[in-house]
């Protein structure tokens, strides 16, 4: 989700401009340390004075040490499976240096970042940035902390405090051996004044004891024993219960409904009109709310997206590919003349499908709405743009409203700018003053109203002279744009970089690991009534297939192996090709595999990360696909936690065949025809292949991990299959496709 410019994150960051005042007080009293952040916000060292939930004084914003030695570090990022929390913890452990297993976190809320005028940054957590742009300061947290302990230790010793060492929370005078804890100093730390941020210097990432190591996760156990509680189990005194149902056509209008004829139905309290497209109804249950919508008189006006569907735009995107006017988003050399005089002329056209986030946990938000405090508690991945919805939607200043985020059940991109359920609770809220209304949307309703990754096609041609050597290559994509729906303004006559990530040349995250010859890269903006917004990977993963299945094409056509060709064409691009050669190596690239068995190889780069895949695949007589294994490879500069980050490869390598073999969401009379897991199918357990990961750790710069390696995933598998049947598979999902 590279470079996410959403409408709510804009009316978040113009109101903290325009009225973000500081409120009467952050929740407590005591000492915050702020350190300088890079948001344009004087984060305000030193500035203002909170306490924990306990009672005891900050040693900083970042970290609480309480008098039994139990650190407790906050962590503003939300977790949805990931591991940032864990992650986070580390970074701000190792340079606290405190016991790893005295630590425990908390999440300060939205509201309190606000009043205490964002000391902890925005809360944001999505195109894997979650640890990459927090690390920074996170560290000089926890180090400023450190030197605030050894400071109230040397100042009781009266000694200089160059003297004094710690470890895992001892403190120690070295001349004379006396000994203290950070539970004993805290106190008197907390009122000392913080070090000037300039003067920290951070540990050499090398030198790491806590950081880099493989820990436990500090999330799991909960989730293991039950303890854990998800928003959509989240249970208030006097709680009512609403269902949703939105026009089941993007852009069709709610005309009317007949609230009497459920009136009577058991527990149904009322029915709500919430906005011009979307009723719901309040019931003492959610499940009766859901049976009194089901029964509820509705008639909507459809609008002219009634008339859409698969295969009307299939055909936009086709007419996109050849079209006059496409963006022109990188043109070095003149690809088309060097193709043109080519001795050779390769060409293939892709598709991808729109895709749902599919969360295990459908969208949801409690609210309450008083007269002067709203509140809501919600699974979000930036509780600052939902504490703008909330405000926004309640009609009160952001001092009177609060957001409790509440760890996500999934996320994927799903719940981050896109802050319609919190709205729509909030608007529901409103007409129960005093009321939590507890929203839960429907599976069906989960799956109809996603904001879907886009869909596109994806021309490539290419052209080789009589001794088989690239000339040129064009490619164009044609295809919906996120920013378009998003963010209109930003996409001006079709121009939208965004949609191009993994292609391009320097700037940005997502470099092109290849230097052609000559190379036209076009957009054709293509869009349609369906309502897009960031998928897991986003549009590395489309661009990825487009760009390694065509490499793949290139090299059969030129009589050279996949992994030579791509080698000789990265000479300029070391990372890229270092993790190509990792994964090549490990998954034993050119030694016979059983018969049957063939590989296919894919490298990519997308959220500061480079990566590499090598996929070995079985097709059977019958068409039959099985993917015995994969090989990944990834640089994401610095690994906080080498074993998370192995989880989050496998987990990519879930999503991603996934996508591959399965997913897809078709349109019908404007509609998504696919309502629920039963046609939304879901990789099985039997069907995931092994999984070997290797970190290829350059310690030079941050990049992300939850997101990257999902792109490498379908093009390996393609490239496998054009491997084992000898014709290249081109459109996705696999499950419409004969392999044979």
């Amino acid at each position: 989700m590279s470079k996410i410019i959403r409408k709510t994150r804009a009316k978040v960051t113009n109101l903290s401009r325009r009225k973000f005042i500081v409120g009467s007080a952050a929740a407590g009293g005591g000492l915050a340390l702020g350190i300088q952040l890079q948001f344009g916000v004087d984060a305000g060292i030193g500035s203002a004075v909170a306490k924990d939930a306990t009672g005891v004084a900050e040693i900083n914003a970042w970290v609480v040490v309480r008098p039994d030695e139990t650190c407790v570090l906050r962590i503003v990022r939300s977790e949805m499976g990931q591991g940032t929390l864990t992650g986070l913890a580390q970074l701000v452990a190792e340079e606290l240096e405190c016991n790893w297993k005295n630590v425990t976190t908390e999440s300060p809320t939205a509201g309190q970042n606000y009043a205490r005028k964002r000391v902890w940054g925005e809360m944001g957590t999505g195109g894997s940035r979650g640890i990459r742009t927090s690390e920074d300061y996170v560290r000089k947290g926890g180090a400023a902390a450190r030197m605030m302990l050894l400071q109230a230790a040397a100042d009781e010793w009266k000694v200089p405090v160059g003297e004094v060492t710690v470890s895992e929370g001892v403190i120690t005078h070295v001349p004379s051996g006396r000994k203290t804890t950070y539970g004993k100093v805290a106190e008197a730390a907390s009122k000392l004044t913080a070090p000037d941020p300039k003067s920290i210097k951070l540990k050499d990432p090398r030198t790491w004891t806590i950081a880099g190591k493989p820990v436990k996760r500090l999330d799991t156990a909960d989730k293991l024993n039950g303890r854990k509680i998800y928003a959509i189990d989240l249970n208030m005194p006097g709680m009512l219960n609403a269902a949703i149902k939105q026009s089941p056509v993007f852009g069709g209008k709610l005309v009317s409904y007949d609230g009497a004829k459920i009136a009577r139905m058991p527990g149904i309290k009322h029915v709500v009109r919430v906005n011009d497209s979307t009723v719901a109804v309040v019931a003492d249950t959610w499940w009766h709310a859901k049976k009194g919508l089901d029964a509820l008189p509705i008639v909507w006006d459809e609008g002219p997206g009634a008339a859409q569907s698969s295969a009307t735009i299939a055909e936009r995107l086709k007419e996109g590919l050849t079209a006059s006017g496409a963006y022109q988003s990188r043109n070095e050399g003149d690809a088309l003349k060097a193709i043109e005089g080519a001795a050779q002329k390769v060409e293939a056209v892709y598709s991808t499908p729109f895709l749902a986030h599919a969360t295990m946990e459908p969208m949801n938000c409690t609210a309450k709405i008083g007269a002067d405090r709203a509140e809501c508690w919600v699974p979000t991945q930036n509780a600052e743009a939902s504490l703008a919805a909330l405000s926004e939607e309640s009609g009160l200043p952001l001092d009177k409203c609060e957001v409790y985020r509440i760890d996500l059940g999934g996320g994927f991109g799903r719940r981050g700018g896109t802050q319609d359920y919190v709205r729509q609770a909030t608007a529901i809220a409103k007409q129960f003053p005093g009321v939590p209304i507890k929203l839960v949307w429907s599976r069906e309703e989960d799956m109809m109203h996603d904001f879907y990754r886009p869909i596109s096609q994806a021309r490539g041609v290419a052209g080789l002279d009589a001794n088989g050597k690239l000339v040129g290559v064009h490619l164009r994509v044609s295809g919906q744009s996120i920013n378009a729906f998003l963010n209109p303004s930003s996409v001006a006559d079709g121009k939208d970089e965004r949609q191009m990530q993994g292609y391009y040349e320097k700037a940005g995250d997502a470099q092109l690991g290849y230097t052609f010859p000559s190379f036209l890269l076009e957009f054709a903006m293509r869009n349609t009534h369906v309502p897009v917004g960031p998928w897991r990977g986003v549009n590395t993963n489309q661009n990825a297939m487009y760009m390694e299945c065509f490499m793949d094409e290139i090299a059969r056509a030129a009589g050279t192996d996949p992994l030579e060709f791509r080698r000789a064409l990265m000479s300029q691009h070391p990372k890229h090709l270092a993790v190509l050669n990792a994964a090549a190596e490990k998954a034993e690239w050119g030694k016979p595999l059983p018969p049957g068995v063939h590989r296919g190889i894919a490298q990519f780069m997308g959220y500061g990360s480079y990566s590499a895949a090598v996929a070995e695949v079985s097709v059977s007589d019958q068409g039959k696909l099985k993917v015995h294994r994969m090989v990944l490879a990834l640089n994401c500069g610095h690994a906080v936690n080498p074993q998370q980050i192995a989880a989050q490869v496998e987990g990519s390598v879930a999503y991603g065949l996934t996508a591959t073999m399965y997913g897809e969401c078709p349109v019908e009379n404007g509609r998504m025809a696919s309502q629920n897991f039963n046609t939304y199918q879901i990789l099985r357990l039997a069907e995931m292949p092994k999984v070997e990961t290797v970190i290829v750790p350059t310690y030079d710069f941050w990049g992300g991990v939850g997101e990257p390696t999902i792109c490498v995933v379908a093009p390996a598998v393609l490239n496998a299959i054009h491997a084992a049947t000898g014709k290249p598979a081109r459109t996705l999902p696999l499950k419409n496709s004969k392999l044979v």
